[in-house]
Formats: structure tokens, sequence, C-alpha cells
């Protein structure tokens, strides 16, 4: 069965007459003549089947099915404006949940001052942080599922998102304590030829694993990979106990692991390229927020 459509005008004509009890003074409030004012209620009381109001000459009053009305009448009036006001808040970004993925290394590095910025900012706006690497955030913003990413090694073509860089970091030589390379301050990537590795799966970041199967690759050697690890503090982990070395974002070197050495690494000019993802036509206004406490303002970002 059809529910009745709320008639919100007349709801608000017939609180009005109730707290005025008079025709005129109701219609002065409301800014309208008494005529329309007197049509609105006989339009609610015909919803309502019964009178609302007792009308006698010089006195108007509350029938029981008005008093009745009356409570529930202006729950629903507040409750609208309660629902007007949080709406307009959202659409100014003032308001609302911002999902953010993040590759978890990120949590060294720029996630937190970027949650603080954000926070100090929009101290209203929930967000919903989760811990991602590379492949799941893009899967995860085209399924719309979070709203923005931050993570390494963006691939190349995407038409559907925006990507802009936010740090280029540095790689480093992970290497077991007791590992000779570890005496040096720093390591050649071609002197870790005979080493065993330990890397991130591709399937997880294919763009940070090219990366660094590259710049093996330039330096002669294919790497003998013993054992993969999605974070890098497992990564760092396995290395301390001596089952391989590795080569990671120099931020892993805040991975404070007794048994693990981090040595700069020839040629000094490999980096890896940390981005915010999201998506291009985004109506979200926190997005494009988001994207400003970061300094970020390229063509293409969501408005």
């Amino acid at each position: 069965m059809d529910r009745p459509e709320l008639p919100l005008p007349q709801l608000h004509a017939f609180v009005v007459l109730a707290e005025e009890l008079h025709f005129g003074r109701a219609a002065t409030r409301l800014g309208i003549a008494q005529p329309p004012l007197s049509q609105q209620i006989r339009r609610l009381e015909d919803k309502v089947g019964h009178a609302l109001f007792s009308r006698e000459p010089g006195r108007v009053a509350l029938t029981p099915a008005g008093r009745e009305l009356l409570p529930a009448a202006r729950h629903a009036l507040a409750g609208l404006a309660e629902g007007l006001a949080a709406a307009r808040e959202a659409g100014s970004g003032r308001t609302g949940r911002l999902r953010i993925g993040f590759a978890a290394s990120l949590a060294l590095t720029v996630l937190p001052g970027l949650l603080r910025t954000f926070r100090e900012h929009h101290p209203a706006v929930r967000l919903d942080i989760r811990e991602m690497t590379t492949t799941p955030q893009l899967a995860a913003l085209h399924d719309r599922t979070i709203d923005i990413g931050l993570l390494r090694e963006p691939p190349a073509t995407e038409t559907e998102l925006g990507f802009e860089t936010v740090l280029s970091e540095p790689f480093v030589a992970v290497l077991p304590s007791a590992h000779p390379l570890a005496a040096q301050r720093t390591v050649r990537v071609e002197q870790l030829a005979d080493s065993p590795f330990v890397l991130l799966p591709r399937a997880v970041g294919p763009g940070l694993h090219d990366r660094i199967t590259g710049l093996c690759t330039a330096a002669g050697f294919t790497p003998q990979v013993v054992q993969h690890a999605v974070e890098w503090q497992t990564v760092c982990a396995l290395v301390e106990t001596g089952l391989g070395v590795s080569l990671a974002p120099e931020s892993t070197r805040r991975i404070r692991l007794e048994g693990v050495a981090f040595r700069g690494i020839e040629p000094g000019t490999a980096r890896t390229r940390v981005a915010v993802a999201w998506r291009k036509k985004d109506p979200n206004p926190l997005v494009a927020r988001l994207l400003s406490a970061l300094g970020q303002d390229p063509p293409d970002r969501p408005r």
C-alpha cells in the first residue's frame, strides 16, 4: 500500500496556527494571506480525516486530533531542518566520511602529517583509514570502496583515475647486520648479485616490484628471490633472520630491527614515486579538500 506524501507545507502551516491559535497572526507569521492558510489547513484535515481545529467566533482551539498530531508535526519539521543542515554541511565538505587507502610504508612518511593537517581543518569529518598495497587500492578506487589512495609507482596508463606525486624517495639496501656489505657506507647494486633476495610479490605492487628488479637488471643480474612478503615490516624481519637481502624505499630505515642494516645504494639517483590517487569525476567535496591538504591542485582534480 502506498504511503501518502508527507505534506510539509501543510504541517508547517498547522504548527504555526497551533502556536498562534489565531488565523490572522499565523498568516502574518507565514507571510501569506488568510485564505491560503485556511486552504492548507483544510487539505491537511482532509488527509487526516478529522478536524484539527475547532473554529468559533473569536476563538481557535486544537481538537483532540490536532493535539495528537502536533508533536509528530514538530518532530517531522525539526528532522527535515536537521537533515537539510546536515546535507549542506556534507555538500560543502565540512562533514561526512572520507575513505583513504594507504601503503603501509607511508605510515612512516606522508600519512601522519597529512591526517594531522586534515583533521585540524576538518574535525567533523570521519576518516576511514585502510592499510592496502597498491593493486588493491587501484581496485578499491574503481569499485568506489575508497575515495583516496596513497600508493607507490602508479600505473602509467589509467583513464578514470588521477595521480599526483607527493614524494620521491630514494632506495636503500636492506642487509642482515652480519652481511659483509653492511660494513660499507654505501652499496653498489651489482654487489648484491650473489645474495638471495626477499621482495614484495609483483601482484600487490607491480610498479614498485618492477622498479626494484629493473635496478638489478641495470646492474647486470636478475635477483634470486627466495621469499616474498606483502609488507616491508615483514621483509625487514625476514632479512634480519639472514634469509636474504632486499632493496626498499628509504622510509624503511624507520623500522627498528637490531639485526638489520640499511645502506644507501649507488646509483643514488634511483628513486621510488609516492602518489595520491583519486577518481577524476568524484563529486565528493572531501576529496578536493584532502588534495588541498597535500598541497596538490592538479587540473583534473574534483571540484
